[in-house]
């Protein structure tokens, strides 16, 4: 063999060992180092995810009567690669579930293997499908346990408790602002169907199990609510206001014990309710306070010890001319002591009590009862006010705001102010508002007292 045939015959057997090796290594590559990537795509062709919810926590009165709970349902999912008899499978559906049939069949011709049908199913209902999906043969639908959220109650509370979303997230009140602790962490396993539809065994160490939500127990007490609740129609009834808000509240310790708007809506049915119904109007109404307003001139006066309760103060005969403008009583009223200012409602009165300290000393005592800031209540969407600073008032605001005009409060705002009067403290030092007292698991193993920034409810 001549040199030229040597030398060709060893690049021969060179490219057919560069080739095998290659080969080789691919093999190895696949074999070894992709075999967990590529036995999981080829498991996702045979196997869907199933959530496990977690059990949303309760939510619980003072005394712990049930103001949210939830009841079992089941969700009914597909699998539309595993369906026997199509038309049949949407033939049934429609029939059972109430669902359109042109519906149903876009859904199954999907193609997907998880297809969420209908949520919320009774369980009575499921169980009656079941037996005729077993008795038609038909395969491909599947069950999954579920729960709907109840409120007993129906629309009493139905500001401060909120509701949740399809996703059992929640929306509004306490549902909402509670959501970390009452929606618990889901849990889930993988699932795999034989060729036949039927379920075989999970993926073992490839699942996790739902930790179920916190209780949260408010300090709202349902009794006390049922006779705010009567007392707010009846007013409704008597006056005919667009809008209405009672807040009941105990000063020594700030806790709400009863809290009422109108509108309002029924929890179980908030489909239908409209959105003026479905505000909390205790803590988003801004509003001038009017008259109530003269406490806090009364007690900045006094608390500066300008006057006392029993001084008197010349109140002009019901007319006085200040700052170029008049301001007026709604009767002639001559001298009055502080306390009486307050019981006659003397706008003359509360705007020399105002003047006997100043704007800015003012300004400090409204800011130092809360107003102009959030209570922080554990309630979504509360606003602070509008409380504007001296450099921005005119000649004769010193004279309006102490009798509740140029500013802008809320009611829960108004009582927690009218609180802290009530509960013996110094001007300023606020009680410690709320609405709720506590967390805790359901097995009552984890719990923990609420926060002290004014307006808890929890």
């Amino acid at each position: 063999m001549n040199p030229s045939s040597r030398t060709r015959c060893a690049l021969v057997c060179a490219a057919f060992i560069g080739l095998f090796s290659i080969f080789s290594f691919r093999l190895i590559y696949l074999q070894a180092i992709k075999h967990d990537e590529y036995a999981g795509l080829a498991a996702e062709t045979h196997v869907y995810k199933q959530v496990i919810h977690a059990e949303r926590g309760m939510i619980l009165d003072a005394n712990n009567e049930v103001l949210a709970h939830n009841i079992p349902v089941e969700t009914v999912v597909a699998d539309a690669t595993h369906l026997s008899d199509l038309q049949a499978t949407v033939d049934l559906l429609n029939a059972e579930l109430e669902i359109p049939s042109q519906e149903l069949a876009e859904k199954l011709n999907s193609g997907r293997r998880y297809i969420v049908i209908k949520r919320e199913v009774p369980a009575a209902r499921v169980n009656a499908l079941r037996e005729k999906l077993r008795a038609g043969n038909l395969r491909g639908i599947y069950f999954e346990h579920d729960a709907t959220r109840i409120y007993p109650n129906g629309s009493m509370l139905c500001h401060v408790i909120g509701f949740t979303d399809f996703d059992r997230h929640g929306v509004q009140g306490v549902e909402a602002s509670m959501e970390e602790y009452l929606h618990g962490q889901d849990g889930y396993r993988f699932i795999e169907h034989n060729r036949a539809g039927q379920e075989i065994v999970p993926y073992r160490g490839q699942e996790r199990a739902p930790r179920d939500g916190y209780q949260v127990h408010l300090t709202v007490d349902l009794g006390l609510q049922s006779i705010v609740e009567e007392e707010i129609d009846a007013a409704m009834k008597e006056y005919s206001p667009q809008k209405a808000t009672i807040i009941l509240m105990r000063p020594q310790t700030g806790e709400i014990l009863a809290i009422a708007n109108r509108p309002n809506f029924d929890l179980n049915l908030r489909s239908e309710a409209k959105p003026e119904q479905m505000k909390n109007r205790a803590i988003i109404d801004m509003m001038e306070p009017g008259s109530t307003f003269k406490i806090v001139a009364a007690a900045s006066a006094l608390n500066e010890r300008k006057l006392r309760p029993d001084s008197q103060v010349f109140c002009e005969n019901g007319l006085w001319n200040y700052g170029g403008s008049a301001l007026h009583d709604h009767r002639a009223f001559g001298y009055l002591s502080v306390r009486d200012i307050l019981i006659k409602s003397s706008n003359i009165g509360a705007a020399k009590l105002a003047l006997s300290i100043g704007d800015q000393k003012f300004y400090e005592y409204i800011r130092r009862f809360g107003f102009g800031e959030r209570t922080g209540i554990e309630l979504p969407g509360e606003i602070n006010g509008v409380i504007r600073p001296p450099q921005t008032w005119s000649k004769i605001s010193i004279t309006r705001i102490p009798m509740g005009h140029e500013v802008g409060v809320t009611p829960l705002q108004m009582t927690s102010a009218m609180a802290t009067i009530a509960n013996g403290r110094q001007t300023g030092d606020t009680a410690d508002y709320k609405i709720g007292h506590g967390i805790g698991r359901q097995n009552n193993q984890l719990s923990f007292a609420s926060g002290t920034a004014p307006g808890h409810l929890c």
